[in-house]
């Protein structure tokens, strides 16, 4: 895919942007962190933001800053990773609005693999092939992949600290989203990283409505890990969806 397609603005934008502004206004703590090795990284995606959404540049020595600024024009959020002295790729700057239950806080700064870290089973399984992705990207295109899980709640931003009802055994088939994380991996200048996620929230009832969905859905539920349920916070609600989408 074109990186531009990507990044670049859609019909959402308005929406998106009053979104992304709202959280960066209210938790910029939250939202947005860099570290120390951060502005190269920031100074790439500045410029290379400008062509697809044809915004000036921003002028700031200060990186923090900066970062918020290009969160703010741009619609997915942006993770800025490159390895350090001794190859480890790091992340050193990230602008992340809406993330899906976890905190940036904790995350900035560390390997790709400490990361992984909190995914069960992904380092043993899928460790090795990860690194060697990221480290032979090309300049070119942007790599799409996608990852999904359910909500109680459709908001954007499902921030840990934020006080948003949680899937558990009660949930009916109304309460609950598919949340679908729509990844992209693209190759800067040098061996920087430019990671992008795009969220979009669908009702799982509607969902339901196609065979195929209802029977894979289901199935997943059934086959899933316990540890894999527990990290995607579906365990405690397990047996009631299983419940619900039986056909």
């Amino acid at each position: 895919m074109p990186v531009e397609q990507f990044f670049g603005p859609t019909s959402a934008r308005a929406e998106v942007l009053a979104q992304r502004a709202r959280w960066l206004d209210e938790t910029p703590a939250h939202c947005a962190a860099v570290t120390t090795r951060a502005r190269p990284l920031l100074l790439e995606l500045d410029a290379r933001s400008r062509g697809w959404l044809g915004t000036d540049v921003h002028e700031s020595s200060d990186d923090l800053a900066l970062c918020r600024a290009l969160g703010r024009q741009i619609e997915p959020d942006f993770l800025l990773l490159q390895p350090d002295e001794s190859g480890t790729l790091r992340l050193d700057a990230a602008c992340v609005c809406f993330p899906s239950a976890w905190n940036l806080a904790e995350k900035i700064g560390h390997s790709v693999e400490s990361i992984h870290g909190a995914v069960p089973r992904l380092n043993a399984q899928a460790g090795v092939p990860i690194r060697q992705f990221l480290e032979r990207l090309k300049p070119g295109p942007a790599w799409r992949r996608a990852n999904w899980g359910l909500s109680r709640s459709p908001e954007w931003n499902q921030h840990p600290d934020r006080p948003l009802p949680r899937l558990d055994a009660s949930v009916t088939l109304e309460e609950v989203w598919l949340r679908v994380e729509h990844q992209a991996f693209v190759q800067l200048t040098g061996e920087g990283v430019l990671f992008g996620i795009r969220i979009s929230v669908h009702p799982l009832l509607d969902l339901l409505q196609i065979p195929e969905l209802h029977r894979g859905l289901h199935r997943a539920f059934r086959t899933m890990p316990e540890d894999v349920a527990a990290y995607k916070g579906i365990a405690a609600a397990r047996e009631a969806l299983l419940t619900l989408t039986r056909e």
